[in-house]
């Protein structure tokens, strides 16, 4: 079973459900200078390690789709996500859910199925659970790796490496937590707009 927590364990932005992970950067154009500008990556921040995120009242809608753990689960996992929050009138959070989504199952694919020999085994799921106020996407594996944000690369044009550096700074709060039957869950919870 899967119980939002998020609430109780991340704390809201003031400002709105979407946050910048460092405030007190200068994200203007830079003036033209003679001079090379260094560049430093940002300090990865880690998830919410054993956490689920806090209950709600109430019963939350619930999506689920299990995937085959092949190339294809990321394209399947990002339209089912899209059109489950189209028909819940979630637009407004889908393409960062979709985002986070997608990341979250490539993470899974790479990484908590690279032990596993080819077969039957090889099964992610996908859960996403609207609440009043927030919703959550869940995406199980069978690795009993933890899932860790990791500086990024020298090459800051290296096409990989940056999974959860994106989900972090597209989704309000996200962690994991290992599951009683073997294997972990990888969450992201994202702030909904307040109902009108």
């Amino acid at each position: 079973m899967i119980v939002d927590q998020a609430h109780a364990v991340a704390v809201p932005a003031a400002d709105g459900p979407r946050r910048r992970r460092h405030p007190d950067a200068d994200y203007s154009a830079p003036a033209a200078s003679p001079t090379p500008v260094s560049w430093s990556a940002p300090v990865p921040e880690p998830g919410l390690r054993g956490f689920w995120p806090a209950p709600h009242t109430g019963t939350p809608e619930t999506a689920r789709l299990v995937l085959a753990g092949e190339a294809e689960a990321s394209h399947e996992a990002r339209t089912f996500t899209s059109t489950t929050l189209a028909a819940w009138g979630l637009a407004a959070v889908s393409d960062d859910a979709v985002t986070a989504v997608s990341e979250l199952v490539t993470n899974a694919l790479r990484h908590g199925l690279r032990d596993l020999a080819p077969g039957a085994g090889r099964r992610l799921q996908l859960v996403l659970l609207r609440h009043p106020r927030r919703l959550v996407a869940v995406v199980t594996d069978p690795g009993s790796g933890r899932p860790e944000p990791v500086l990024p690369a020298e090459d800051v044009f290296a096409e990989s490496g940056r999974g959860l550096l994106v989900v972090g700074a597209v989704s309000s709060a996200w962690g994991w937590a290992p599951l009683g039957s073997g294997g972990k869950a990888v969450w992201a919870a994202f702030d909904l707009p307040a109902a009108s």
